[in-house]
């Protein structure tokens, strides 16, 4: 049974502007907000003013890169960049009740190649109600929806007794520089929704990830005369074979959250690099991929494993014996993170999602990727991800999302706002 709705959550609800929402979706698919390049910091600034505009207390700062990097917590990046921008805007006022954060990453992966789309991945196409581009559900869906509860719940007129805050970050693709700095700086909260894609249902868990890097020695030659070298593509093959071997036993057991994967902590060679001549036999590979970090996981006993594999492979290897692979890790670095169980923030959402468009409630679920959450959760602060869009449709050429699902999950967030900073 729904609950009856306050007067200010009626006006917040019908306060949902549709046409706006695609509108303003464009809008910002159309900033090439890559990680790491200028647009990340456009972006910024386009919202800090849309934020002002809606009467918040805006914060925008320069991050201070080499001081933000010398925590010895600090998330690794991947992407190289001259400058970061933090953003956070807070409704004006409030007493003594609690404050709900609204986060998310303004920062998109590069579209690929151009090949695969139907036109420019930073031009945004509508088509009935979909509409489709770099970041479309990744997450600029998600920021939408923030930006549309926020701006409803200010013109529905609602005198909140706590505060809100809305968090937009850079960096989240390579790390979560962005989420890291605005913690470091002091914006907290009581609880905190992040509106990445998740398809319907209530992400309360992320799976972490590690990047690495492996290189594999061989020993050049003439390609003619191949026999007298070693290659390092030959090299790297039993390797491979005992990284699959070590993805298999790292998924026998797994959490409930995330029993509905195949693979939920995946371990994945991104990148292969070798030789650098047709008729060369090549003397160095190096393959880059990702680990897979188990819910609850410490990364440090993932990072043990994953050398205790490769340390066995090259021992049991007749070249690899005596010039063995050497394995880093360089980039992000996404530890696991899980809302608390039976925290009632996810209750809360679940409930006003039922109240917000009606249905039945959205399941519970945990997702195989590295996310913010893992930051939020780590300093206290009670975190759980719902948005609009498929997580499947993101970083590929196919993404997309539906303005009626971002409209809906901006409804919700009105509710589960109103709700936990109550009114006056």
């Amino acid at each position: 049974m729904t609950a009856v709705l306050s007067t200010e959550e009626r006006a917040a609800l019908e306060a949902i502007d549709e046409t706006a929402i695609a509108g303003l979706l464009m809008e910002l698919i159309a900033i090439p907000s890559v990680t790491g390049s200028a647009a990340e910091s456009e972006i910024q600034h386009r919202l800090a003013g849309r934020l002002d505009r809606l009467g918040l207390d805006v914060d925008l700062w320069p991050v201070d890169l080499p001081a933000v990097r010398a925590y010895p917590d600090f998330p690794g990046t991947e992407a190289p960049r001259d400058e970061a921008w933090g953003l956070v805007a807070t409704t004006p006022g409030g007493g003594d009740g609690p404050t709900m954060i609204l986060q998310g990453h303004v920062d998109v992966v590069p579209p690929g190649d151009l090949r695969q789309w139907d036109g420019d991945p930073f031009v945004p196409r509508a088509a009935g109600n979909l509409v489709h581009g770099r970041g479309a559900c990744d997450m600029k869906a998600g920021l939408v929806a923030n930006l549309a509860a926020l701006a409803a719940i200010r013109a529905g007129g609602a005198r909140l007794r706590g505060r809100v805050a809305a968090h937009f970050v850079v960096g989240e693709e390579d790390g979560g520089l962005g989420a890291f700095a605005t913690l470091q700086r002091g914006h907290t909260g009581d609880a905190c929704i992040i509106t990445e894609p998740t398809s319907g249902t209530l992400v309360t868990a992320n799976a972490g990830a590690l990047t690495f890097r492996i290189e594999v020695p061989g020993q050049a030659t003439h390609a003619s005369t191949r026999d007298a070298g070693v290659s390092a593509i030959d090299a790297y093959v039993p390797i491979h074979q005992a990284l699959a071997r070590l993805e298999a036993r790292r998924n026998t057991a797994t959490d409930p959250l995330m029993a509905e994967y195949t693979t939920p902590y995946a371990l994945s060679i991104g990148t292969l690099r070798a030789g650098d001549w047709a008729s060369s036999v090549p003397d160095r590979l190096v393959a880059e991929g990702r680990l897979g970090i188990a819910l609850g996981e410490d990364p440090a006993e993932a990072i043990a494993d994953f050398e205790t594999c490769l340390a066995q492979a090259c021992a049991q290897d007749p070249w690899l014996r005596d010039h063995p692979a050497i394995v880093t890790w360089p980039g992000g670095r996404f530890a696991s993170g899980r809302l608390p169980a039976g925290h009632p923030l996810g209750a809360l959402v679940r409930d006003a999602h039922a109240d917000a468009v009606g249905g039945p409630r959205v399941r519970e679920r945990g997702a195989p990727y590295g996310s913010d959450l893992r930051l939020y959760a780590a300093a206290g602060i009670p975190t759980l991800q719902f948005g609009p869009g498929d997580v499947r449709l993101a970083h590929s050429a196919r993404e997309q999302v539906s303005v009626p699902e971002i409209a809906a999950v901006a409804r919700t967030l009105a509710l589960a706002v109103l709700r936990t900073v109550g009114t006056t």
